[in-house]
């Protein structure tokens, strides 16, 4: 019995990566989580609307609109009650006045895992000195490359990921893939769309378990995982935003539409069939004087089973206010979840934007 539960802390997220590589639908789950308090707060709706350093990640076009010189921006979460922890950064600078380049990093990770392979030697004797611990982590680098193109208010640009995941010792994998994506403003109309994983982004895993884990993994019926590569498969995100001005334009309503598709079979969302099934979700930002802003969204659209066998809609509401401090300082702040709330617990997300040389530019009426 005591076998048994020394393998669980191992195999928990080397069983999960074993499984992912027979579901490419969930490979590299990490990516979808978003980055920055702002879109978080409107329920990841920002495809559309992004113009900041934070567009390396959610829509790469809209670097070509950053409205400084160079960008920074950070962001801190927790997650299940603060066992992972997901950390952003990102930097972003001009070019020329038509194109613009960005860096962005991120890390999706749980760390102080227990490792009880050894926890009992040869003779049966409980050693608890030899109990250590290590991470899983996944990491993303992205390399993002925006231009303004010679039809007025249309931008696209491209993102290069390098992923790397570990699990300690035990295992790890390289991944590549690529980003495309374009922008459209026509006066306070804004479109977008993005290809993720235009070429299949693909893991490539290697596990290196000495004979000992192996043994006890023998012995407790545990699968020995092998080598293998896992694809994600290729999605589409779409939106559409409008702002509204009110009151000599102190204050404004911005309200964003966006739509998920996937490719890779029947999803729990709202409209699903196979292989294609789309993911709505909105959200809405409340500003005055493009000082401080309330937000809201509605996403996770999904159908559920109660207890009693009946089933029923349910959704997941997220919020979020935000500072603009002399148009330098950037501090959001969002109430939201990686899922369903009744899987994992809400979390508060800061995330900090600083512009640097700032200009004012025609973007300042898409803010």
């Amino acid at each position: 019995m005591i076998k048994k539960i020394s393998a669980v802390a191992v195999l928990f997220v080397m069983i999960m990566s074993t499984v992912y590589a027979q579901a490419p639908k969930y490979s590299n789950e990490f990516l979808a989580i978003g980055v920055g308090a702002r879109a978080l707060g409107m329920s990841n709706s920002n495809v559309a609307i992004v113009n900041d350093v934070t567009s390396g990640y959610w829509n790469p076009a809209g670097l070509a609109m950053l409205s400084s010189k160079y960008e920074l921006s950070l962001m801190h979460s927790e997650y299940f009650a603060g066992i992972a922890k997901y950390d952003y950064g990102a930097f972003a600078a001009q070019i020329d006045d038509k194109s613009a380049a960005a860096f962005s990093f991120i890390r999706f990770g749980v760390d102080g895992i227990p490792n009880t392979t050894e926890l009992i030697d040869a003779s049966g004797n409980i050693d608890y000195d030899k109990i250590t611990t290590f991470s899983a982590a996944d990491y993303a680098f992205i390399f993002s490359y925006a231009r303004k193109s010679k039809i007025a208010g249309l931008h696209y640009g491209a993102n290069v990921k390098v992923i790397y995941r570990q699990v300690g010792k035990f295992a790890h994998s390289w991944g590549f893939g690529i980003d495309a994506g374009v922008q459209y403003d026509l006066k306070k109309w804004h479109f977008g769309a993005v290809a993720r994983d235009v070429t299949s982004t693909f893991n490539a895993w290697n596990y290196t378990l000495d004979d000992a884990t192996k043994a006890v993994f023998t012995e407790t019926g545990n699968v020995i995982p092998k080598n293998s590569v896992e694809y994600t498969l290729p999605r589409l995100n779409m939106g559409a935003a409008k702002r509204f001005d009110f009151f000599k334009k102190k204050f404004s309503a911005l309200i964003d539409v966006d739509m998920d598709m996937t490719f890779d079979g029947m999803r729990n969302v709202l409209i699903k069939s196979d292989p294609i099934s789309l993911d709505p979700h909105v959200g809405v930002e409340l500003g005055y004087k493009d000082i401080i802003y309330l937000r809201g969204g509605v996403g996770n659209i999904q159908k559920e089973s109660t207890i009693d066998g009946k089933n029923r809609t349910s959704f997941q509401p997220n919020i979020g206010v935000g500072i603009v401090i002399k148009k330098m300082v950037t501090i959001d702040y969002a109430f939201t979840d990686i899922g369903n709330a009744s899987i994992a617990l809400y979390s508060n997300v800061f995330s900090l934007k600083v512009n640097l040389n700032r200009k004012k530019t025609a973007i300042d009426s898409k803010k």
